[in-house]
C-alpha cells in the first residue's frame, strides 16, 4: 500500500497527482455543499428514523436540509430498477445490455433521466414531511426543484471524478459522505466514555473508548478478508494444456460476497415503505403495525430485517451471476470445469458453489448490518455512536475499488516504461 502511494507522488506520475487533487477538490465541493441549507428552511430536529441511512450517505445534508439534502440515492435507486428491469421483464432494456458500449450508454443516460425523477418525487414528499405546516404548494414545488437541482449536479461532479478524478465518482461522493461523519463519532464517544464521566469512573471510561476503537477497526479488518475473498473454480480449455511449459491454471473466481452492500440497501428500502406510509396516516391500527414489525428495535422487526438481507442476496447475487449464462460462455469458449459435464451439469455446480457462497457472505452481511443496532440498544452511549453498519461497509468496499484501480494504472504504466 505505502508503496502504490510513494509511486502517486513520484515526480513521474504528476498525471495521476492531478487527477488525485482534482478528485478531493471536487470532495471539498461536495463537503461544502451540505452545509448550506435550502433557503428558507433550518436544520431538521426530529429523529429521521429509517431515513438515517440517507443522512449517513450524505455526510449530514438531509438532518441540515441542505441543497444536497437528497444526495445520489435517487440514482442509486434508478440504478437498481434499471437492473431489475433488464432481467427480460421489458425486452428492449435487455436487448440493450447486450449491445456494449453503445447499449451501456444509453442504460447510462435512461437511468440518469429515471433518477432525476425520482429525485424530484422524494424532494417534493421531503418537502412536505418536514417543512412548517402552512407552507403553499408552490413553496414545496420551489424546495423540490433546489433539491432535485442539487442531485443533479452531484451526478455532474461525479461525472468529472470520473472522467477527470480517479474514477469512480458517485462511489467516492457517498464514500466521502459517509467519512465526514466518523471524526465526530469518535469525539463524541471519546466524550461521552471519558470527558464526561466522574473521576473514580475516568480509567474505565478510557479502556471503554480503546476497547471501542479496537473493535471498530477489527470490524473494518474483518470487512477486508471479506470482500476481498473468493472461491476460485479452476478452467481448463480444450485447445489449451495445463502441461506446457509456461502456461498457468485458469480460474473462474467467485467472491464470497458477491452482492455488496446492495441487499442491506434493498432490506432498508423495503422495511422503509410501511415506516413512510405510516407517516402520511392517522391510523392507529396501521401505526402500531409498523412500529410492531418494521421497527429496527423491535425482535420482530430486526429478524424480518435480518431474513431480507438474506433473501435480497440471493436474489441479487442470482441476478447478476447467472449460473445458465455462466455456463454457455464456458462452453461458447471450449471451456470445461474437470470433472463436470458442460452445460446443464455446469450449471447446476456453479449454482450450488453461489448457494453455499452467498450463505457466509449473506451471514456477514446480517452481522455487519445487524451490530449498529444491537449496538445502540445495549450501550447508553447516543445514537449518532456506532460499530458497524451499512457506512462503513460503502467505505471499506468503495476504498478498495479505488486503490486497485490505482494500482492497476500504476503497473500498466511501469510496464509500458520498461518496454520503452
Amino acid at each position: 500500500m505505502f508503496a502504490i502511494i510513494k509511486q502517486i507522488f513520484s515526480p513521474k506520475n504528476k498525471d495521476i497527482q492531478k487527477r488525485v487533487l482534482f478528485t478531493l477538490g471536487a470532495l471539498l465541493i461536495f463537503e461544502l455543499g451540505t452545509t448550506v441549507s435550502v433557503p428558507g428552511t433550518e436544520s431538521i430536529v426530529k429523529d429521521l428514523g429509517f431515513l438515517e441511512l440517507i443522512n449517513a450517505m450524505g455526510g449530514g445534508a438531509l438532518k441540515n436540509f441542505s441543497i444536497f439534502a437528497l444526495g445520489v440515492m435517487p440514482y442509486i435507486s434508478a440504478s437498481i430498477i434499471m437492473q431489475l428491469l433488464q432481467m427480460d421483464i421489458i425486452p428492449y432494456f435487455a436487448e440493450l445490455s447486450k449491445q456494449g458500449h453503445m447499449g451501456r450508454q444509453k442504460l447510462n443516460r435512461i437511468t440518469r433521466y429515471i433518477g432525476i425523477s425520482i429525485a424530484f418525487l422524494q424532494g417534493y414528499i421531503f418537502s412536505f414531511a418536514f417543512l412548517p405546516e402552512g407552507a403553499g404548494s408552490l413553496e414545496y414545488m420551489r424546495i423540490a426543484i433546489i433539491l432535485t437541482a442539487g442531485t443533479a449536479f452531484l451526478l455532474w461532479i461525479g461525472d468529472q471524478i470520473t472522467q477527470k478524478g480517479i474514477g469512480n465518482g458517485i462511489s467516492l461522493i457517498i464514500m466521502a459522505g459517509i467519512l465526514s461523519t466518523i471524526p465526530m463519532m469518535f469525539i463524541n464517544a471519546f466524550n461521552e466514555m471519558v470527558v464526561l464521566t466522574t473521576t473514580q469512573a475516568t480509567f474505565i471510561g478510557v479502556i471503554s473508548f480503546i476497547l471501542f476503537i479496537a473493535i471498530y477497526f477489527a470490524i473494518v479488518i474483518g470487512i477486508i478478508f471479506i470482500q476481498q475473498s473468493e472461491r476460485r473454480i479452476p478452467i481448463q480449455y480444450s485447445n489449451r494444456t495445463t502441461t506446457a511449459y509456461g502456461s498457468k491454471q485458469s480460474y473462474m473466481p467467485v467472491k464470497l460476497n458477491s452482492a455488496g452492500v446492495i441487499p442491506v440497501i434493498f432490506a432498508s428500502m423495503a422495511i422503509a415503505v410501511p415506516a413512510t406510509i405510516a407517516q402520511f396516516t392517522t391510523s392507529e391500527r396501521i401505526i402500531l403495525i409498523v412500529e410492531k414489525y418494521f421497527n429496527y428495535d423491535t425482535l420482530t422487526g430486526f429478524t424480518l430485517y435480518m431474513v431480507l438481507i438474506i433473501l435480497f442476496a440471493y436474489f441479487y447475487t442470482f441476478m447478476q451471476l447467472k449460473p445458465e449464462e455462466l455456463s454457455s460462455n464456458l462452453q461458447k469458449n471450449g471451456g470445461y470445469i474437470p470433472g463436470i459435464r458442460p452445460g446443464k451439469e455446469t450449471a447446476k455446480y456453479i449454482t450450488q458453489v453461489l448457494i453455499r457462497l452467498t450463505l457466509v457472505g449473506s451471514i456477514f452481511l446480517v452481522i455487519v448490518a445487524g451490530l449498529p443496532i444491537g449496538f445502540s440498544n445495549m450501550s447508553n452511549l447516543s445514537a449518532n455512536i456506532t460499530i458497524g453498519g451499512t457506512g462503513l461497509l460503502i467505505v471499506v468496499g468503495v476504498m478498495l475499488e479505488t486503490y486497485n484501480q490505482l494500482e492497476s494504472k500504476l503497473l500498466a504504466r511501469n510496464y509500458n516504461r520498461a518496454r520503452k
